[in-house]
């Protein structure tokens, strides 16, 4: 049969291979039972004994939701409490001197799909680190966008400040609009974050781009409330508040993590803009967008995100509950960088976060020979991924010397 599908140049796989390794996974953990199985290809918080984290506070306020508060529709950009609450989750501390704007979004997908599609223009090139969340590629091909990679570490496994430098001045000098994605802190796949330093020298760069080529700087920090001290890790925006009128900072925030909402589809894209006019443009172009696109985001987790933030009590009890959940996290990093240098096992440079990466040669062959233990891991190109959010810290343990084994 002929295929109905106009292919329009996109290279569509058979299958996505993150969900056919979970599903594998999870086949197992049926046939043989948890305690046989290391299922580490979840990125989702799990706790010790392998069920899905949700915090008690979070569960009690969906429960408690009115009709109207989850049947109703939401405003295209977001309820206004909600859009209020979320400046607080992601700023935190911080009060930044650029005008801000919150826009909701069904996920930090949606953040980074409205960003390519408005500061970008079809045939341009997308830049991001080769280390990468793997539907960057794929999102920037839907809207007629290639994607350039820069090489995320240097030799050293620092921060590679001039291949960076090299990539962005190469695209800007063809292109008058130029989007770049980092992924920190707490990269997906590697748990990298970047360094003050490494911030530094992104803002070099983006001060040398000439005043007419208009770069929006995209920062997916998804990952951000489980890479350390809340106002430590938000350090950088400091860096990047107040840039000069060519240059807009756009902050993906994901409340999948930070509030365990994972299936809410609730996240929003913030912009830290050099006036209100653009601030302004922000909020025109990008509910444009939505409305086009998805039209409403779902209305239940922005109600749960604005009574948090409405309530000290109950925010000092999701607070207290996300620190607990970080620290178990911490240590299971921890516990699999210690077993890791014991088998000489070498990783990407991880700081936190919820994934280890191993760099090898054969990651299909790696992944299937693992799963012949009942151990799962993602295979990409130049490297297996393991969650160790979704495995217990005896499960980090005890990953390091099976990895290694199997690609020994």
């Amino acid at each position: 049969m002929k295929s109905m599908v106009a292919y329009n140049g996109r290279e569509i796989p058979e299958e996505d291979k993150v969900f056919a390794a979970c599903k594998k996974a999870l086949d197992a953990v049926s046939e043989y039972g948890p305690d046989e199985v290391i299922n580490a290809t979840v990125g989702a918080l799990y706790d010790d004994e392998g069920q899905l984290l949700v915090f008690r506070s979070v569960d009690r306020l969906m429960k408690a939701l009115r009709p109207e508060d989850f049947a109703a529709y939401a405003p295209i950009a977001g309820t206004p409490g909600f859009r209020k609450a979320i400046l607080k989750a992601a700023l935190s501390g911080f009060e930044p001197k650029s005008y801000t704007c919150a826009i909701g979004t069904p996920g930090g997908t949606a953040a980074i799909r409205n960003a390519i599609a408005n500061y970008s223009c079809p045939g341009d090139r997308i830049l991001t680190h080769n280390w990468h969340w793997a539907p960057y590629k794929s999102i920037a091909g839907e809207m007629y966008r290639g994607i350039e990679y820069f090489e995320l570490f240097d030799e050293e496994g620092r921060f590679n400040t001039a291949d960076f430098d090299y990539k962005v001045k190469k695209l800007i000098r063809n292109q008058e609009h130029l989007v770049i994605i980092l992924n920190t802190p707490a990269n997906n796949p590697t748990g990298y974050t970047l360094t003050m330093d490494d911030w530094y020298a992104v803002k070099k760069t983006l001060d040398e781009i000439p005043l007419e080529k208009k770069t929006a700087l995209v920062l997916d920090v998804a990952y951000i409330d489980f890479a350390g001290e809340p106002d430590e890790v938000r350090r950088f925006y400091s860096v990047i508040d107040n840039l000069r009128s060519n240059i807009l900072p756009i902050i993906a925030y994901s409340a999948s993590k930070t509030f365990t909402l994972y299936g809410g589809r609730c996240a929003a894209m913030i912009c830290l803009a050099h006036s209100p006019d653009v601030a302004e443009e922000f909020e025109k172009v990008n509910s444009y967008s939505s409305r086009a696109t998805w039209s409403n985001p779902p209305r239940a987790p922005q109600e749960v995100i604005e009574r948090i933030y409405s309530d000290e009590t109950l925010l000092a009890e999701v607070e207290a509950e996300r620190a607990e959940a970080r620290d178990m996290l911490l240590s299971r990093g921890k516990a699999f960088e210690e077993e890791a240098e014991k088998c000489g096992l070498k990783t990407v440079p991880f700081s936190a976060g919820f994934f280890v990466t191993i760099p090898c040669d054969d990651p299909d062959g790696v992944c299937d020979r693992l799963s012949e233990k009942n151990v799962f891991l993602i295979p990409f190109e130049g490297g297996v991924r393991a969650s160790i959010a979704a495995s217990s810290e005896d499960k980090c343990r005890r990953l390091p010397a099976l990895i290694k084994a199997a690609m020994d």
